[in-house]
This record gives structure tokens, sequence and C-alpha cells, in this order.
């Protein structure tokens, strides 16, 4: 679990930097900076969600976890997770706590990196990847905390256990996982980020979270697929 412990570290200590960083950012300068924030995520988004091959089972898989997460509230939880820790908190507005923290966990948590980083650091202790992944997670979080705040910081937790429960559990889920069943999760998670992109720059409320269900669905529905054989 090293790289994980590197990731939520970088994280961190990147976000403290945002926050110092914060201080001398006029507001208005603030929103432009999470608009263009709001525009590249999307387009990482697009990037990833063009490496799918079967567009048909991700839109099933987008469905049905839409069901699953609307069911179980993810969203709902996720902030209210984030309004938990702001309570703990002094002098930080609401909006900006809950936004920074359920932002920042999605974009860190959601992507082919997290999980298969997760994999090669808990089955050979290589956490190149998760290197790689902490280096841009932590551009991201300086970012986001220098617009949105301290929540950005917290989003750290969920990274950790995230990726750390992926990690412990490698050796069971990695002989499952084939090529195209990650470029498929790959394509399911950037749908995702670009949903949270549209959120960011303000276009639309959309509940990324209560999607996440899509992304653990997408092995799932393929392995039906072939003991179906269709």
């Amino acid at each position: 679990m090293t790289g994980t412990l590197i990731n939520a570290g970088a994280i961190v200590a990147a976000g403290f930097i945002g926050l110092l960083l914060k201080r001398g950012i006029p507001d208005n300068m603030s929103r432009n900076m999470q608009d263009a924030l709001g525009i590249l995520v999307i387009l990482i988004g697009i990037q990833c969600a063009l490496k799918g091959e079967n567009y048909a089972l991700i839109g099933v898989s987008l469905a049905l976890g839409a069901v699953l997460g609307e069911w179980r509230q993810w969203e709902e939880k996720l902030e209210g997770l984030g309004r938990k820790l702001e309570k703990r908190l002094a002098g930080e507005g609401e909006s900006d706590f809950v936004k920074g923290f359920v932002s920042a966990t999605l974009l860190f948590c959601v992507g082919a990196m997290a999980i298969i980083g997760a994999l090669e650091d808990g089955l050979t202790g290589n956490y190149q990847i998760l290197l790689v992944k902490s280096m841009l997670d932590g551009i991201f979080a300086l970012l986001f905390a220098a617009s949105m705040g301290m929540g950005v910081l917290f989003s750290a937790i969920p990274v950790f256990i995230y990726q750390g429960s992926i990690s412990l559990a490698a050796s069971f889920i990695k002989p499952l996982l084939t090529d195209p069943m990650i470029n498929n999760i790959t394509a399911t998670g950037g749908i995702l980020i670009m949903g949270l992109g549209i959120n960011l720059v303000g276009l639309k409320k959309i509940k990324v979270a209560n999607l996440l269900p899509s992304v653990f669905l997408v092995p799932l529905l393929m392995a039906m697929v072939k003991v179906l054989g269709f």
C-alpha cells in the first residue's frame, strides 16, 4: 500500500499549498479557475470515454448503476460525510467545503489508474502507476483547494480507503480483469469524469456519485455476457 500512502499524502500536501494560495486569489478569479478546471476535466473524461470497446454494455451499466446509486443515495451519503467533516472545522463555507470534498473524491477515485495502480501495488509492490497518479492528483488538489477550499484535502481519506482496499484484495481481483474489461471500465469512468466537469462548470447538477455503481457493474455484465455467449 506504499503507492496509496504516497497518493493520499500528495493530495494533502498539494491541497495545503492550494489553501495558502487561495488567500490571495479574488473570488472572481477563483470562479474562473474553477470553470477552467471543469473544462479540462471534461476533456480528460472524453479522452477516457473513447477507450470503450462496448458502448451498449456501458450504457446498460450506467442505467443500472443510476438505479442502484439513487436507491442507496450514494451522492447524499458522500455529501453527508463532507458535511460531518465540515462541522468539525471552522471558517469554511458549506457549499465550498462539500463541493470541494465531493468533486475531488470523485475525480481521484474514478479512473483506471486508481484501480490498476492499486492492483500492481498490492500484488508486486510496484507503485509506479500510483506515483504518476499522485503527481496528477497533486496538481488538481492544489488547483481545487485554491478555488474550493479545505474540503479537497479530506478527499485523501476516501482515496486511501478505496485504493487501499483494492491493494489488499489484489490477488483476488486481478485475474478477473481482462484488457477489454479494463478499457470499458476506463470508458465508464471517463463518462463520470465528464459529468463531474459539467458540475464544475455549472452547466447542470449531475449526481455523479449516484452513477458510481456502474463502474463495478461493467465487469459483472461482461462476465455474464461471456457466460451466456452473446
